[in-house]
């Protein structure tokens, strides 16, 4: 998978990553439980994921009773970026109240095979792991109260409510994804 709009109705690769909860956590354990399943690229520093964790939780409760999670992935390197690293990341879910899984992609496969680039950037999985939506969370990343398109809202109701998805992209608004710098 590549760029956002490229992805969708591409299968989501599978993955095995760490989850704050000290669990192994596999996509393919969420597509046989949900019908629907978003993975949300994220971290614990930029100030556009810290604007939506309100939005991002309010998604999860309004949609958990219809067979749809959310997960989070931070892929940021730790090593130039300390504030992602895994013990944070358990600190950052506590302070905010996280209500979804959050797990850690060490070694950045998860981001590079989906395509991810900032964060945050959604991915919307049906269950049997087809990209259906992928970009941006809503159309106004600076203010709550502006919001004229819920992109990834509308997605998840139309995907559950078995009706096409009527924008399966948008362009993600976010910080650029830390990859790991080649060893010189």
């Amino acid at each position: 998978m590549e760029n956002t709009g490229k992805s969708i109705g591409i299968h989501a690769p599978d993955f095995e990553l760490p989850g704050i909860d000290d669990q192994v956590h596999h996509l393919a354990r969420y597509l046989d439980r949900y019908r629907a399943v978003c993975t949300v690229f994220m971290c614990n520093h930029c100030p556009y994921v810290r604007g939506y964790l309100e939005r991002l939780k309010q998604i999860q409760s309004q949609f958990e009773g219809r067979d749809f999670t959310l997960i989070g992935i931070n892929s940021n390197d730790a090593v130039q970026y300390p504030e992602d690293g895994f013990e944070k990341m358990k600190s950052f879910a506590r302070e905010h109240g996280l209500n979804f899984p959050y797990l850690r992609d060490a070694n950045q496969d998860v981001a590079a095979s989906f395509g991810a680039h900032l964060t945050p950037q959604v991915f919307l999985l049906d269950q049997s792991g087809v990209v259906g939506y992928s970009g941006a969370i809503d159309d106004s990343p600076d203010d709550p109260k502006a919001v004229g398109v819920h992109y990834l809202r509308d997605a998840i109701a139309q995907l559950l409510d078995g009706e096409t998805i009527r924008i399966p992209s948008s362009q993600p608004v976010g910080c650029s994804l830390k990859w790991r710098q080649s060893p010189s």
